[in-house]
């Protein structure tokens, strides 16, 4: 080690510029922030989307339709899912805990099973919604289709 390859850590040296550090250094008095005014006080947060005082986009882009904050978003599961899973796990009832537990759906989603694809076993499947489809086809094959 020599006194010519000294040099700081990685990552302690930062490379912005210091500002309210006096007169001296180009950068005292206002602090870049130029005089009086919101933005030149401290504690001043601009609003998300604020525009200079230009009418916001948000504001400019015509609205319309409805959105209603009650829906509720299910998780779709089709047949072919559950047949595939039921024979993975070798097992004739399938429930919202099985689904999770095999990643096919979180905690908080809401289940509902549609008709998609060919069933072939007989199974006894327990979700928070059924299509007509899917308990016809559920129910041909002998097996039961409980609502949570």
């Amino acid at each position: 080690m020599k006194l010519h390859t000294l040099q700081p850590a990685e990552g302690s040296v930062k490379n912005r510029k210091r500002i309210g550090r006096g007169q001296g250094s180009g950068r005292g008095g206002t602090s870049t922030r130029g005089h009086k005014g919101a933005q030149s006080r401290s504690g001043y947060s601009r609003k998300l989307g604020f525009e200079g005082g230009q009418m916001p986009l948000q504001r400019r882009v015509p609205k319309f339709g409805f959105k209603n904050h009650n829906r509720i978003e299910f998780k779709p599961l089709n047949l072919d899912v559950l047949q595939s899973l039921a024979e993975k796990l070798d097992t004739d009832t399938i429930n919202v805990d099985v689904l999770i537990d095999n990643g096919l759906v979180s905690k908080k989603d809401v289940v509902k099973v549609l008709g998609r694809g060919e069933l072939t076993i007989k199974l006894n499947v327990s979700a928070h919604y059924f299509s007509a489809s899917a308990i016809e086809s559920i129910e041909k094959q002998g097996g039961t289709a409980n609502k949570i």
